[in-house]
């Protein structure tokens, strides 16, 4: 699996980024936000339990990662129609602020060496990538187990602030000096 200071691959493949019609696809690539933070996630499949409930909370925390000049982008195995589907079949998903990333080839989740190896799916992982495209976080929970976005926002702040920064910091308190 890649880790800290490793560069995240390169990547372009189709999203679901609206439910409008005609408007539903867009070509995403890892180019497309130069100068930004990017924030990754993925999940195993659509049309499950736990999945929701974390692509619902990147979305409602969406703006505090532009606040922060963060892209979130969230992927999986299934097909852009897939994530469409889902997307207009479950309530909590149908007004996400961010692409949904189509991974059917399995090129960036291989890539990335997050695919789990008794389900064949991805893992729930979430890289913080830096504008300069080297992953600076990683976490990667078991299938049954939701992240908490809150610790993605905070380490966020953390790492945008270049300091060295103690344990359960936030945004605002003193970091450590040298």
């Amino acid at each position: 699996m890649l880790t800290i200071g490793d560069k995240f691959p390169a990547f372009r493949m189709t999203a679901v980024v609206s439910l409008d019609k005609g408007k539903e696809f867009q070509e995403i690539a890892d180019t497309d936000t130069p100068g930004k933070w990017k924030v990754v996630f993925f999940w195993p499949k659509d049309f499950t339990f736990v999945c929701p409930t974390e692509i619902a909370e990147f979305g409602k925390k969406n703006s505090d990662f532009v606040d922060r000049d963060a892209q979130v982008l969230g992927a999986s195995i299934d097909s852009e129609y897939v994530h469409l589907a889902w997307r207009k079949d479950h309530p909590d998903l149908r007004n996400l602020p961010f692409p949904m990333l189509a991974d059917v080839k399995r090129e960036l989740s291989t890539a990335l060496g997050i695919i789990h190896p008794g389900a064949g799916v991805t893992t729930r992982a979430t890289f913080i990538v830096d504008p300069a495209g080297f992953i600076r976080f990683v976490s990667v929970n078991d299938l049954d187990v939701g992240r908490n976005v809150d610790e993605v926002v905070r380490v966020l702040d953390a790492l945008q602030t270049d300091e060295l920064c103690p344990c359960n910091w936030k945004k605002g308190e003193a970091t450590l000096g040298a």
